[in-house]
């Protein structure tokens, strides 16, 4: 039962947010008694933090699943950024912007979680982009993945982008282009203006 709840429990908070769904709901569109939701979770933060980690996680086997099939770096970085565009908005209901104001402490957690996941595919792509000659083979493969992941992460901190003055989707675009032309080689910038036009929007 506590997966079922869950199951139910993620589409409702995308849809219309942590905040705004109440248990009360959740046990209506399940056609349960509240009760029995309560029996598996004791609290909603309990039930938000359980689907939070479960939705996250597909997130993140899609996004290294399009690490490993890229044919090369650049055109991994301009796939992972599509991707993270399904599950990101400037959408005040939307997951990342109520995880950050609402529930920090979830936050945190969660992006500790992403980089443990995250920061071995990034450093292979970017060994990989060296080794190819499309980016520079004396930069630093561990600062470089550090530097992008808090660079993505930074994007959406609504703090230093408030949703309401900065569209996330060309945040994305912005910083990895800035990212890319920072570690590209003479060849790595030809092929970035070559895959710009295919993969920008």
């Amino acid at each position: 039962m506590k997966k079922e709840i869950v199951e139910h429990a993620i589409p409702l908070f995308l849809q219309y947010g942590f905040k705004s769904i109440t248990m009360d709901e959740i046990a209506q569109q399940m056609r349960i008694s509240k009760k029995t939701i309560y029996a598996n979770f004791a609290t909603k933060e309990d039930l938000i933090k359980e689907t939070t980690l479960v939705h996250h996680s597909r997130i993140m086997e899609s996004l290294q699943t399009i690490a490993k099939q890229a044919k090369d770096p650049i055109i991994e970085l301009y796939l992972l950024k599509k991707e993270a565009l399904k599950h990101l908005s400037n959408d005040q209901t939307s997951p990342q912007y109520q995880l950050q104001k609402f529930y920090p402490n979830l936050y945190e957690m969660v992006r500790a979680k992403e980089f443990s996941i995250l920061s071995g595919s990034f450093s292979k792509g970017i060994q990989k982009g060296i080794e190819t000659g499309l980016f520079r083979k004396e930069i630093n493969v561990d600062f470089i993945t550090r530097i992008y992941f808090n660079g993505m992460r930074g994007v959406t901190d609504i703090n230093l982008f408030p949703p309401d003055q900065y569209k996330i989707d060309q945040l994305l675009i912005d910083f990895s282009e800035y990212h890319l032309r920072a570690i590209c080689t003479p060849l790595g910038i030809e092929k970035l203006n070559h895959y710009k036009k295919e993969f920008i929007t």
